[in-house]
């Protein structure tokens, strides 16, 4: 691997984290895959690497190491290449992994048979439910749990967290707290949902791994959820998580009652598959390819085709920049959908107290590199 930070040429060779290229104007790294090894990075901003540190602790079935700050010359992730090859599917799996796993094989069956028994009424009603889970994820969990950057009337904000949870994202103290570690160890070994683990872990590995990822984030186990006290305070967000399955399951009957297999194949399946993988993205594609107009110490970019996707989520960078902004799409050409809904339940008066960068804080975020000379 070679990593080149544009601002001074400093080149450094000889590194073997596994990491993919980042497409940017402003820095990248230049890698290919490997399976045994985790991220190491430089960044513009801090020119230090982040990689792991010495403190071991054990948790049930896993061992972990602190992450912290080093300097050059500390390459080699210690967390990942403690884990044996293939320690994912080869471990003790807990009983919360394999309903994960069995449901993401029953939407994925469904999908394949959806085109098969195809009827207009069951392809509205998965439109419509892709829409509503969508949203629950986009602005229920995603901007209102996780970040608060807008305040909604309580019943509000538990419609569109219920209609998160059928987005198979997981329940909301699942969510909330994997992704405020997910900012606070943005692509360091601590981060749940680094881009390092590969595709398929981002993209669905980390719902059916519920006790590394607690390891991770420095948890005893898994459900401790110690980012998240004001969400276990509450009652709704307790009983989500407590009877979550169940959920889907009387969603799915419900379908299958009224429309039979069609409204079932489509309503969870087809939905299902592309709700999840669509809400997936932002946490793999958008640390990889795009455009970074923000100096973020991580490798957040801003994809456009993925915020068509994802309601607006693939303003990453814009995001990791701004972490409270309600707001991802800033400029006029950055659709962002999720946006212009929290707009308008502002103009109703069901939003309020709507959080949005300052000028002057942009001001401190931009990044001002020159480019100079050609990367190889």
């Amino acid at each position: 691997m070679s990593l080149i930070c544009l601002n001074n040429k400093s080149i450094i060779s000889k590194l073997n984290p596994s990491f993919p290229v980042i497409n940017s104007l402003k820095w990248r790294t230049q890698t290919s895959w490997s399976s045994s090894n985790t991220i190491t990075l430089i960044s513009p901003s801090t020119k230090l690497f982040r990689t792991s540190c010495t403190a071991i602790h054990k948790t049930n079935d896993y061992v972990t190491r602190d992450v912290g700050t080093t300097t050059q010359g500390e390459t080699m992730s210690e967390l990942e290449a403690a884990l044996p090859k293939g320690w994912f599917w080869f471990r003790k799996w807990h009983s919360e992994d394999m309903a994960n796993v069995f449901w993401y094989a029953v939407i994925h069956v469904l999908a394949v048979c959806a085109p098969f028994m195809f009827t207009w009424g069951a392809f509205w009603v998965a439109t419509g439910l892709s829409f509503l889970t969508g949203f629950g994820v986009t602005l229920g969990y995603h901007r209102l749990l996780c970040h608060r950057s807008f305040k909604v009337p309580k019943w509000l904000e538990y419609f569109f967290v219920y209609c998160g949870a059928h987005a198979f994202q997981k329940d909301p103290l699942f969510y909330v707290n994997t992704h405020k570690n997910h900012h606070k160890y943005a692509d360091t070994d601590r981060d749940p949902v680094a881009p390092t683990h590969g595709f398929w872990y981002c993209n669905m590995g980390w719902f059916c791994n519920n006790h590394h990822i607690a390891a991770k984030c420095g948890e005893s186990k898994g459900g401790e959820y110690s980012k998240v006290p004001e969400l276990k305070a509450q009652w709704l967000y307790r009983f989500l998580h407590d009877t979550y399955y169940w959920h889907p399951t009387a969603l799915a009957a419900l379908l299958y009652l009224h429309g039979g297999l069609s409204y079932l194949a489509w309503g969870m399946g087809m939905r299902g598959v592309v709700v999840h993988h669509f809400a997936s993205l932002a946490t793999f594609v958008s640390h990889i390819w795009g455009d970074r107009p923000w100096n973020t110490p991580d490798t957040s970019t801003n994809n456009w085709w993925v915020a068509m996707l994802t309601l607006g989520e693939g303003w990453h960078n814009n995001h990791h920049a701004f972490p409270r902004s309600a707001r991802h799409g800033f400029e006029w050409w950055q659709f962002d959908l999720t946006w212009e809904l929290i707009k308008f339940l502002k103009l109703v008066g069901l939003a309020r107290d709507v959080k949005l960068p300052t000028e002057a804080e942009k001001r401190r975020m931009s990044v001002k590199l020159k480019i100079k000379g050609k990367v190889e």
